[in-house]
């Protein structure tokens, strides 16, 4: 689920590049498994697979690893649950994601004002024996209300 996001996922023909650009085949199985991320935008592997459906015959562990190997290459990116479960990204640039504890959710949020201020805080600070490499925000929550039918 995405809310007030302005990215796009890469289509196919864009995805299709990155897979090379990074010394991927382009095969069926990666093509099923974006195909499904594209409307799922967060997911499982579990997720996913239920999505590609009777489509393409793939294993659950096959898309498991085909997603680790996407989020590997940085073509996608992957998060973990609080629930232990690893869901996965399409969008592998820095956003902001609130993430539902209750229904093991993720939501997009345009936020760049919050990371402009983050970044900056970080640049004030010195960590001994550390180099930033990045940050990643998941601010946490739970509805207020049932959820909508």
């Amino acid at each position: 689920m995405t809310r007030s996001t302005k990215r796009k996922a890469a289509d196919e023909e864009a995805f299709r590049k990155r897979l090379k650009a990074h010394g991927l085949k382009v095969t069926g199985q990666r093509l099923a498994v974006h195909g499904a991320m594209m409307s799922l935008v967060h997911a499982s592997a579990e997720q996913v697979r239920e999505r590609i459906g009777s489509s393409c015959r793939i294993s659950l562990a096959s898309v498991y690893n085909i997603l680790s190997e996407l989020a590997d290459n940085n073509i996608y990116s992957r998060r973990l649950s609080t629930n232990n479960k690893m869901y996965f990204d399409v969008f592998p640039e820095r956003h902001v994601h609130l993430y539902d504890t209750r229904n093991n959710e993720y939501l997009d949020i345009e936020g760049q004002d919050l990371l402009d201020t983050i970044e900056a805080g970080l640049k004030r600070h010195r960590f001994r024996g550390y180099k930033i490499d990045g940050f990643d925000i998941q601010i946490l929550c739970h509805p207020t209300r049932k959820k909508l039918l």
